[in-house]
């Protein structure tokens, strides 16, 4: 594990659009942090630079050390929109990008707040599947490690992973994930301080399920 901090000048922005709700946060990870998060609908794709631009200030976008993007799964056309404008501001910026699982996202935030070795995670999907993942924290407690990678399944088979996974914490993750767009920006610090810096070019969007 590298400690490796950011100077504090320089902020990781993270962009969450992977549902109706859009969340962007912002933070040098020592004393200066916000969030925010808006319920933009079918709006979201529309006004995603201008709040983007908004939230920004007074910090500039030379101020950036990492962008922190939800890869999905979600939202096909909000997931596309989210990836590409980080892979754009990062490819202009010449800074990493760190594409986040939106299921991670989820099974942190309760970690964060209700601690449990294994978190199974659900979010509708079309189709009547389910998008699946379980997740366990590391034994550093500065990430987590799948046990199941993201994936779509029939609510059968999905019951039989939980079946077979044991103890677990069960979670119904809402069409609304914005708010958990700060858990996306710890997931990608942590990647940060260990070091790793992935070029904007592997940043890709999670779909999984093809668009109908």
């Amino acid at each position: 594990m590298h400690d490796v901090r950011l100077q504090s000048h320089k902020y990781g922005l993270a962009i969450h659009t992977s549902s109706p709700e859009l969340g962007f946060a912002l933070s040098n990870f020592t004393d200066d942090s916000r969030t925010a998060t808006w319920n933009l609908g079918r709006d979201l794709s529309n006004l995603l630079h201008q709040y983007l631009s908004e939230f920004m200030q007074p910090q500039t976008w030379v101020d950036l050390a990492f962008i922190a993007v939800a890869k999905g799964p979600g939202g096909f056309t909000g997931t596309r929109i989210g990836v590409v404008t980080a892979r754009t501001l990062a490819q202009q910026l010449d800074i990493p990008v760190f594409a986040i699982s939106s299921l991670a996202a989820v099974a942190w935030s309760h970690h964060t707040t209700e601690p449990s070795s294994v978190y199974a995670v659900q979010l509708p999907a079309q189709r009547g599947k389910l998008h699946t993942a379980i997740y366990k924290p590391n034994p550093e407690s500065n990430g987590l490690i799948p046990l199941l990678p993201d994936t779509v399944l029939t609510p059968q088979a999905w019951q039989t992973k939980l079946d077979a996974c044991g103890e677990h914490k069960l979670i119904h993750a809402s069409n609304n994930l914005g708010t958990c767009v700060t858990n996306v920006l710890e997931l990608a610090y942590f990647d940060w301080q260990q070091g790793k810096r992935p070029h904007w070019s592997e940043a890709m969007p999670f779909y999984g399920q093809h668009p109908v």
